[in-house]
């Protein structure tokens, strides 16, 4: 796979504006009978990233970690990677539209502690495309290094929804599950989460700012980033130094609203809500 090295953080509104002029010609791309399935075959790397610590200041208030830690909250790199995540997922070359793509799982392995301070290498690739029983899915996947040692890494799942032609491949819808995790807290969310979160890490979806728009895309309300809603419960949860990460955003969490965190002090943890659960995720050490 070629790499593309950048010589800056690409600027995340024309990003955006072409992610949604593109949108609408990708989704009827997509409901044709057979949607093409090819993605761009790139690396984009980013050396030289440094942290903005009055962002990243911002982003740990939003998500509950404290503020001012000498090292990096486990999931802000997921922050630094997101522009160069956006420049390949709005290529024209990329057959899922941005405007309703639906982040769906995360996993992450933290191999040691980022310092604030340091400066790091981005590098950052579609690694599949796989068919979903709601749509189809891509896989990107986002790399650390300090220097030459691969510092944190992760691999995030998103979802573009359209016609399948009965396709049965992909997660089951959550629904009603099993026992709950150990109720630890309740917390309630205010409609301004979504606007709050996207201030702070520059995802600016739609579906997440407001009701309106999140309309658009089937959704009753704004639903709240599937990232803070993982930064949020390991903010709650804790991780070791060196850490592995698996979280499954089951089913949206519409803002404003009340959730219930769960975890069984044995590394899982859990949101639920009206009787379904949200996320479920997990933390070992590696």
């Amino acid at each position: 796979m070629p790499a593309h090295t950048l010589d800056r953080t690409p600027a995340l509104a024309p990003l955006l504006a072409r992610g949604a002029l593109l949108s609408p010609f990708k989704k009827a791309a997509l409901d044709r009978p057979r949607p093409a399935v090819g993605h761009p075959g790139t690396r984009l790397v980013l050396p030289g990233v440094r942290i903005d610590l009055a962002r990243l200041a911002a982003y740990e208030r939003v998500c509950g970690f404290p503020v001012g830690d000498d090292s990096l909250p486990i999931t802000y790199p997921h922050v630094l990677g997101f522009p160069l995540a956006m420049l390949l997922m709005t290529d024209r070359h990329f057959p899922l539209p941005l405007l309703g793509l639906v982040h769906t799982s995360v996993e992450i392995v933290r191999w040691r502690p980022l310092a604030a301070t340091g400066t790091y290498e981005l590098t950052v690739y579609v690694e599949e495309l796989t068919p979903h029983r709601r749509g189809t899915e891509a896989a990107v996947q986002t790399e650390v290094r300090e220097g030459e040692e691969l510092v944190w890494e992760s691999r995030s799942t998103y979802l573009a929804r359209h016609r399948t032609e009965g396709r049965a491949t992909g997660a089951a819808p959550a629904g009603h599950e099993g026992e709950a995790l150990p109720r630890v807290t309740e917390w309630r969310l205010g409609e301004d989460i979504g606007r709050r979160y996207a201030a702070a890490s520059g995802d600016r979806n739609p579906i997440h700012l407001h009701a309106l728009a999140a309309r658009l895309f089937g959704f009753r309300r704004a639903i709240a980033h599937g990232m803070w809603t993982a930064a949020r419960c390991l903010a709650a949860h804790g991780t070791p130094q060196s850490a592995l990460v698996r979280t499954d955003f089951r089913a949206p969490v519409l803002l404003p609203g009340a959730v219930e965190y769960g975890a069984d002090g044995f590394g899982s943890f859990e949101l639920r809500g009206e009787g379904r659960v949200h996320l479920r995720g997990e933390v070992r050490r590696v």
